[in-house]
């Protein structure tokens, strides 16, 4: 008996010890996520992934950041028509509309 608990803690230890190192690569990898690249997600909808538009819809990919930016506060201070724009713009706090025209910005051209 002695010698199957001597195991068991061995073992449990070992899976507590796989379990933190398994947290900590997760945590890691949520951390080099931007909170820009998560709003950027949302804009995939209607402007095509990564920007890149396929539709009638204009592409948003290899525009340079601050014109996101100015855009997208055009929006938000309804400055600017739009039908869809400025409802999206009006949730974003101007930090946030900053790291997604960052992020949005910094994207390399594709599609051409």
């Amino acid at each position: 008996m002695a010698k199957t608990s001597k195991y068991k803690k061995v073992i449990v230890t070992a899976m507590i010890g796989a379990a933190g190192l398994l947290s900590s690569v997760a945590v890691q990898a949520a951390q080099e996520i931007s909170r820009g690249e998560i709003v950027a997600t949302t804009c995939y909808t209607c402007h095509g992934t990564y920007g890149v538009s396929t539709g009638n819809m204009p592409g948003i990919n290899g525009v340079p950041a601050e014109k996101i930016k100015k855009t997208l506060m055009e929006f938000k201070e309804k400055k600017r028509a739009s039908t869809v724009m400025g409802r999206h713009a009006s949730g974003y706090t101007d930090e946030e509309i900053t790291e997604v025209a960052n992020f949005l910005g910094k994207l390399q051209k594709r599609g051409e």
